[in-house]
């Protein structure tokens, strides 16, 4: 597809969703991972590690809120989405205040109260931009609102801690505060986002709540692949959740130093670089190629995490230039899942249905995976600190990671082949 096939109103509203779903996003991911930047040390709880509970509980909000949203968000109708987006955000600020009130270590469970609501939202925000010609140029922007804003986040963090002292318990809730005005804006610009016209519907399929019946005969049919999807998904959200959350952490077992700024820097880079890697699919229209394409995308992600985590064992890269490519590698993999893949799925194979219901599966299944890591290094006494953790986690699941989805890559086009005879 030439650029002429689009119209200028077409890529001005694709732009402009694009910035807002992009901006909408960003200004909800603050409310999630703003702490991580805080060492929150000094305490410990069930005899472990005091930092560790608060993100594992975290995770385990947001791991039960995506099982519970495979079935709401594949079935969400599309009328007032604006006001749950912001009452459920507005509940897990709450849960922040209450954090903040009562003492640690008794207040890691308000970050359960924090978590769930929060994993109900990427469904809810993905629902204004799926199904649409130009959705790989808004999604692709929607998809790097969270590699970006975990780095914002993180800055503007440690900026309020040392500019405004404000205590490492008052500043999430303190950068919710922040960051409130803009969700309100943004959330609310969502709502003005033309639906996808009919074109649309006939290139990239009719977006449509699913029953559960139409639930059980997508599985049924696509079960093989969808497994393997699946277990990629987890490998690479394990590694995604662990740099994400023990970034600083990793920085300071290096032993180099850091500033604030860096978090912002390394993801803003790796954000620009997806954004423009994802973005310019839009041009292609043939669907299957696209899908197809998104994995070789993931192959090559999982080939740079691999090498630049061998050059820095090597001592051929310096902990900056590894944290920059590994997270390059890694976002490789994870943003086709949330941005193009499974848009791309429905309408090469032509099923009526949404792409809420399988970012949820691989989602839901995601965090078990990290939940179960992060445990198992707490319980089993793993020594290594989270520096060599991550460095090995790196190597195990790139190379399982490359032949899941080489065996993914193999099974859809013998399902492609198989229909078109």
């Amino acid at each position: 597809m030439s650029a002429s096939a689009f119209s200028s109103r077409q890529i001005g509203v694709a732009v402009l969703a694009a910035i807002t779903s992009f901006s909408a996003y960003t200004a909800i991911f603050a409310y999630r991972k703003a702490f991580n930047v805080a060492p929150y040390s000094g305490h410990m709880i069930f005899g472990g590690d005091y930092k560790v509970a608060l993100v594992v509980t975290q995770v385990m909000g947001y791991m039960l809120a995506k099982f519970y949203g495979i079935r709401f968000i594949s079935g969400l109708q599309r009328v007032r989405r604006h006001w749950l987006i912001l009452g459920l955000t507005g509940f897990a600020w709450f849960a922040w205040l209450l954090f903040a009130w009562i003492p640690p270590p008794y207040n890691f469970w308000c970050l359960f109260l924090n978590g769930f609501p929060l994993g109900m939202l990427w469904g809810i925000v993905f629902s204004y931009v799926e199904g649409r010609r130009t959705t790989d140029m808004i999604s692709a922007a929607l998809a790097v609102s969270f590699i970006f804003a975990a780095g914002f986040a993180k800055t503007v963090a440690q900026w309020v801690m040392q500019q405004w002292h404000v205590s490492e318990y008052w500043m999430p809730f303190t950068v919710g505060a922040v960051f409130m005005p803009a969700l309100i804006l943004f959330v609310s610009l969502l709502e003005r986002i033309p639906p996808p016209d009919e074109e649309d519907k006939q290139q990239r399929m009719d977006r449509q709540p699913m029953s559960a019946q139409d639930r059980r005969v997508l599985l049924r049919h696509f079960w093989p692949g969808i497994v393997l999807l699946v277990v990629i998904y987890i490998l690479v959200t394990i590694l995604r959740e662990v740099r994400d959350s023990f970034m600083a952490d990793m920085w300071r077992a290096s032993g180099e130093v850091f500033d604030a700024g860096v978090f912002a820097q390394t993801e803003a880079i790796i954000s620009i670089i997806i954004l423009l890697l994802i973005a310019a699919m839009i041009w292609l229209r043939n669907n299957f190629r696209a899908f197809m394409l998104a994995q070789w995308i993931m192959l090559a992600g999982f080939i740079l995490a691999l090498f630049s985590t061998w050059s820095y064992l090597q001592h051929q890269l310096g902990m900056y230039h590894w944290m920059l490519l590994t997270g390059l590698g890694l976002y490789m993999v994870y943003i086709p899942f949330n941005s193009i893949l499974f848009d791309r799925f429905i309408a090469a194979y032509r099923f009526a249905g949404n792409v809420g219901f399988l970012i949820y599966i691989a989602d839901a299944f995601g965090y078990l995976g990290s939940v179960g890591v992060m445990l198992a290094k707490t319980v089993f006494r793993i020594q290594a600190n989270w520096l060599d953790f991550y460095t090995q986690l790196v190597i195990v699941s790139g190379v399982a990671g490359l032949l899941g989805t080489i065996a993914s890559m193999f099974y859809f086009v013998g399902k492609k082949t198989g229909i078109r005879r």
